[in-house]
C-alpha cells in the first residue's frame, strides 16, 4: 500500500513511469538522453527517486533494483556544474583580497604616532646635549649631526679656557651640562683670568660644576654668572664653593633672579672673603632684608670696593640700612644704587652714612631714585665736603631749577668731581644757566649732562 503510494505521487509528474518492472527499463536510451538534455530536469527527478526509493525500500525489494540503478548518473551532473562555478568563483574573490590588501599596504601612510613612541621610549644617550641653535635640538632627524656638532663646539670652548687669558661664552645655550663640561677646564688652569657664561640657562643645578674646580683655581679673577636664573638657592651652592677660593675678585650675578636669601649668602661671603673686589647684584628683586644683609657685611668687610645694586627693591629703609653699613666701612670705592625708589628720606640718610665713613667713595649712582629738590639738598651737602668723589649720576629724578641751582653751588666749593649728570631732571634755562657759570670757575669738571 505503501509502495503504491509513493508511485502514485511520482505517476503525478511524469505520468509515462510506471510501478512495473518492464517499464522502468523498457527505453532506457531515451531515458538518458532526456536527462542529459536537461539537467534541472534530472536534478529534480533525483529528488523524486530518493524518495521514492526510501518507500519501496520499506514495502518490497522488487522495486529497490530498479530505481538504484538509475541515481549514479543523476548525481554526477550537478555536482560538476556546482563546483565548475564555485571553484573559480572563490579564486576570484581571493586573489581579488590578496590585491586590495596589498595597495592598501603600498598606498597608506603609516601613523606619525610610532615614529613619535619609538622616539619617546628610546633611552636618552648619556653624555652631554647642548643647543648652539634655538630649536635645533627639537629635531629628531638630526639628533646625531647636533650632538657631534654641540661636542664639537665645546671642545673648542674648552680649548679657549686653556689657551686665552680672557673668554666671552655669553649667550650660546649650553645650560648647566655644557657647563660641567667646561668647569673642568678651570681646575688648575693657570692662563685664563676673566670669563664670562652669562645667558646660557644655567640654574642652581648647574653652579654645582664649580664645586672642587674653583677651589683649586687661582688665575681666574673676573666669574660672570649673569643673566642665569640661578636663584637663592644657586647663590648659596655659588658662595659656599667661593670662601674657599683664594683668586676670584669680581663676581656678576646681575639678573640672576636672586631674593634676600640670595643677599644674604652673598653678604655671608663678603664677610669671610678677602680678595673680592667687586660684587654686581643689579635687577635682581632684593628688598630691605637683603640690603640689611649687605650693610652688615661692610662694617666686618675691608676688601670689597665696589657693589652694584641698581634695579632691586631697597627703597628708604634699605638706603637707611646701608649708611648704617658705610658708617663702619673704610675700602668701598664705588656705590651704585640707580632704580631704588629711595626717596628724599632714603637719599637723606644715605648721605649722612657717607658723610661719616672713612671710605673715599669715587663713584655714586643715585638716578632714577624719585629725588626731588629736597632730596637735591642733602646730595649739595654731601657734594661740598666730599674730596674724593669722581663721578656722580643724579639722571633722572625730579630736583628742578630749585635743585639745580642747589647742586651748583655745590659744585663752586668741590674740586675733585668731574663727572656729573643731571639729566632728566626737569631742569630749565634758569637752572642751567646757574650750572653754565659753575663752569667758567671750575677747571675739573669735565662733562655735564645735560647743557644746551
Amino acid at each position: 500500500m505503501g509502495f503504491t503510494s509513493a508511485l502514485s505521487l511520482y505517476s503525478l509528474s511524469h505520468p509515462k513511469v510506471s510501478a512495473g518492472a518492464d517499464h522502468s527499463h523498457s527505453h532506457p536510451l531515451k531515458h538518458r538522453l532526456q536527462s542529459e538534455a536537461n539537467p534541472l530536469t534530472v536534478r529534480r527527478r533525483c529528488l523524486r527517486f530518493r524518495s521514492v526509493v526510501v518507500k519501496a525500500a520499506a514495502a518490497s525489494g522488487r522495486g529497490r533494483r530498479v530505481y538504484s540503478q538509475s541515481q549514479p548518473p543523476l548525481i554526477n551532473a550537478p555536482v560538476k556544474q556546482v563546483a565548475s562555478f564555485i571553484v573559480p568563483a572563490g579564486v576570484f574573490v581571493a586573489v581579488t583580497f590578496v590585491l586590495w590588501k596589498l595597495v592598501e599596504k603600498l598606498l597608506m601612510p603609516k601613523p606619525a604616532r610610532s615614529s613619535l613612541s619609538a622616539a619617546e621610549n628610546k633611552s636618552p644617550e648619556r653624555g652631554m646635549k647642548w643647543s648652539f641653535a634655538p630649536g635645533t635640538n627639537l629635531l629628531s632627524g638630526f639628533t646625531a649631526k647636533v650632538d657631534r656638532e654641540s661636542k664639537q663646539k665645546l671642545n673648542e670652548f674648552a680649548k679657549q679656557l686653556r689657551a686665552f687669558r680672557s673668554v666671552d661664552m655669553s649667550g650660546c645655550n649650553f645650560g648647566d651640562e655644557g657647563l660641567f663640561f667646561l668647569a673642568e677646564s678651570l681646575a688648575y688652569n693657570q692662563i685664563l683670568e676673566e670669563v664670562s657664561f652669562a645667558a646660557n640657562g644655567i640654574t642652581a643645578e648647574g653652579t654645582k660644576a664649580f664645586d672642587r674646580v674653583l677651589q683649586s683655581n687661582i688665575s681666574l679673577k673676573t666669574l660672570n654668572i649673569s643673566g642665569n636664573p640661578i636663584g637663592d638657592e644657586g647663590a648659596k651652592i655659588l658662595c659656599e664653593i667661593l670662601v674657599d677660593n683664594a683668586g676670584i675678585e669680581k663676581l656678576q650675578l646681575n639678573s640672576a633672579d636672586l631674593g634676600d636669601e640670595g643677599a644674604k649668602a652673598i653678604a655671608d661671603l663678603l664677610k669671610k672673603s678677602s680678595t673680592l673686589r667687586v660684587v654686581e647684584l643689579n635687577n635682581n628683586m632684593i628688598d630691605y632684608s637683603g640690603f640689611t644683609s649687605l650693610a652688615g657685611a661692610l662694617l666686618e668687610n675691608n676688601a670689597v670696593r665696589s657693589i652694584y645694586l641698581n634695579g632691586n627693591y631697597g627703597g628708604a629703609l634699605g638706603a637707611n640700612a646701608l649708611a648704617k653699613g658705610l658708617e663702619g666701612n673704610k675700602s668701598l670705592r664705588e656705590l651704585h644704587l640707580q632704580g631704588n625708589s629711595i626717596g628724599d628720606e632714603g637719599v637723606r640718610a644715605l648721605m649722612s652714612g657717607l658723610s661719616s665713613t672713612k671710605a673715599k667713595l669715587t663713584h655714586l649712582d643715585i638716578g632714577n631714585n624719585s629725588i626731588s629738590a629736597k632730596g637735591a639738598f642733602h646730595v649739595a651737602e654731601y657734594v661740598k665736603k666730599s674730596k674724593s668723589l669722581f663721578w656722580l649720576n643724579m639722571y633722572m629724578n625730579d630736583i628742578g631749577d630749585e635743585g639745580a641751582e642747589k647742586i651748583a653751588d655745590a659744585l663752586k666749593q668741590n674740586r675733585s668731581i668731574a663727572i656729573i649728570d643731571l639729566g632728566g631732571n626737569n631742569i630749565h634755562a634758569k637752572g642751567i644757566s646757574e650750572i653754565a657759570q659753575v663752569l667758567k670757575d671750575n677747571n675739573v669738571i669735565t662733562t655735564v649732562s645735560p647743557l644746551p
